[in-house]
């Protein structure tokens, strides 16, 4: 069985993140990863959130998110005019790939940069 496209570019990427590590730290290394990261995920999510609460983007992302192979919930915590989402990865495809090149937790490569990315791709979105 081949290897989708969206792990194989996960590979690419814990791959450089590991070697750009070894070279230079791990600052450099999500530094590198970095780069366009922003305007690939105002093209990815934008198409979910612009428009919709933040908790029917989010519902709206997970056929895509289960395309690669994650399992997720998404939960409403609006309150007081304050719009809010919580979501849950019940499985991360990602593990083993991160384990591979060396990283104990795929989200110092995945959801970090994801979270840093949807900021500057969204401003006045808090994340974390």
């Amino acid at each position: 069985m081949s290897e989708s496209p969206i792990m194989q570019s996960m590979r690419e990427k814990f791959a450089t993140y590991q070697r750009v590590c070894a070279e230079a730290g791990p600052a450099k290394a999500e530094e590198a990863l970095f780069v366009g990261y922003p305007e690939r995920q105002r093209q990815m999510m934008g198409q979910f959130i612009n428009g919709n609460t933040l908790a029917e983007g989010f519902r709206r992302s997970v056929p895509l998110f289960a395309q690669m192979g994650m399992v997720m919930e998404v939960v409403d915590l609006s309150n007081k005019g304050q719009d809010a989402v919580l979501e849950i990865q019940r499985v991360c495809p990602f593990l083993a790939l991160a384990q591979e090149h060396g990283v104990e937790k795929p989200c110092t490569v995945v959801c970090e940069l994801d979270v840093k990315a949807t900021q500057q791709a969204f401003p006045g979105m808090k994340g974390k």
